[in-house]
């Protein structure tokens, strides 16, 4: 009984183990460590045990390096296109579709039977996770070069990037949601110039106005408000 037993668990043990290294490229220190970066709390829940610390740890390296390429790849550039590129590269979205792709979907430990988690963002979260295991596995210098060669080169085209709008109005209402606030786009001021109609937009945040924006409609104004309070209010 127990050499059946024994042998029905190692295969499938060896088989976790093979995929983690097709994945890292790379035989992991503290095999361990990897699964609970790959646990989601829909299995483990204790804090030690499933993967929402090493989700805190990855995204602040995910995020460091992020801007450090991008401080280096656009000398001339400046903040606020830094800051756009980055949130482009780092948003829950094309992270959880760079994990799919990188086959993190068939090693992540999750509840299957919840159908809901199928079709969510986990394996975003759970690339970030896996980061901050390869950062206490390998140490900050070549957790950089994984992600660089891993994540950014294979998954993350700047020329495609770069063309890429994103809503901002979308990203603050998602923010302001999150955080409890109350969000309007008030219309501060409408003025006629050189035969148009100038409108400056107020996005408002509590009854306190945190940024302006002025275009020749009132859909652009407020997007280059919400571009401006997402700036100001440093929102990834």
């Amino acid at each position: 009984m127990v050499r059946n037993f024994v042998r029905q668990i190692l295969p499938a043990k060896n088989k976790f183990e093979s995929n983690l290294r097709n994945i890292l490229g790379y035989n992991p220190g503290d095999v361990k460590l990897y699964k609970t970066a790959l646990s989601h709390r829909s299995i483990k829940e204790g804090s030690d045990q499933n993967n929402e610390r090493l989700e805190f740890l990855g995204d602040a390296v995910l995020s460091a390096v992020v801007a450090d390429y991008l401080f280096k790849k656009y000398p001339y550039k400046g903040e606020g296109f830094l800051t756009e590129m980055r949130s482009k590269m780092v948003n829950r979205a094309t992270l959880n579709d760079i994990a799919v792709r990188m086959g993190l979907k068939k090693i992540t430990l999750y509840n299957k039977g919840d159908n809901s988690l199928k079709v969510s963002q986990i394996f975003g979260n759970t690339l970030e996770a896996l980061l901050g295991a390869i950062y206490l596995d390998l140490g900050y210098k070549k957790t950089q070069r994984w992600i660089v060669k891993n994540v950014i080169i294979p998954y993350l085209f700047m020329e495609d990037l770069e063309a890429l709008e994103i809503n901002h109005k979308n990203k603050l209402y998602g923010w302001a949601n999150k955080n409890g606030k109350s969000l309007e786009f008030d219309t501060i001021d409408e003025r006629l110039e050189n035969g148009r109609r100038l409108f400056t937009i107020g996005a408002v945040v509590d009854g306190e106005v945190v940024a302006e924006g002025k275009a020749f409609n009132k859909k652009d104004a407020s997007q280059i408000a919400a571009q401006a309070a997402v700036e100001k209010l440093g929102i990834v």
